[in-house]
């Protein structure tokens, strides 16, 4: 037998041993497990590292921080969130509110309900979960908070609950449904936001206004 013949047998005799581990009856492919949406604390289309040119606030358009007539009986100093409109408000009383615009989470990210600010940060520390960090391995473990960090200038952490309201250093992305739960703002804008809002403010989430 030539030695190209032994070469074409050892190839067939190699492919047939591994025929069974490729089609053995019931055998399934490891699947990773999915994250689950509420322990993502890092946004859809972030970059880390990217450093934004300036500390910008919103200043022309629809989301532009502006004072708006505002009808809520809710008490002064409170935030309501209409995430379907991209707008966050701090209540003034006398049918009056300070309205902000914001990013909102996707599609299977949204959420609504009654929560505090139980903590507050100047230029943030992030920690991906390690849920994300399966997902993409490619993150860093650990981004110490400034500029480039992708939690932005500020953060305002909402309850119990892994989402928080905070900055972003893609200011382009305000007015969009781009985030994991969490609600980002221009970081000019969270760090206006950031001296209004004590600890233990209530704030109101909903999908859209109620009449």
């Amino acid at each position: 037998m030539s030695t190209i013949d032994h070469t074409l047998r050892g190839l067939l005799l190699s492919g047939l041993g591994l025929l069974p581990l490729l089609a053995a009856p019931g055998a399934t492919m490891a699947q990773p497990r999915p994250p689950a949406a509420t322990q993502e604390t890092m946004e859809v289309g972030d970059e880390p590292g990217r450093v934004s040119t300036e500390e910008v606030s919103i200043t022309e358009g629809p989301y532009a921080r502006q004072m708006v007539l505002f009808r809520s009986s809710e008490a002064p100093g409170t935030v309501v969130i209409h995430s379907a409109e991209r707008f966050l408000y701090v209540v003034q009383g006398n049918g009056r509110a300070l309205r902000y615009g914001i990013g909102v989470g996707r599609e299977g990210f949204t959420w609504s309900g009654q929560v505090t600010v139980s903590r507050k940060a100047e230029w943030p520390d992030w920690r991906p979960p390690p849920e994300m960090l399966q997902r993409q391995p490619y993150l860093p473990r650990f981004m110490a908070g400034g500029p480039g960090n992708p939690m932005g200038a500020r953060a305002l952490y909402l309850g119990s609950t892994v989402f928080r309201i905070h900055g972003t250093n893609q200011p382009e992305t305000i007015g969009e449904a781009i985030s994991s739960g969490c609600f980002r703002l221009a970081n000019g804008d969270i760090a206006d936001l950031y001296e209004r809002v004590p600890l233990g403010t209530k704030v109101i989430i909903r999908h859209k206004a109620t009449l």
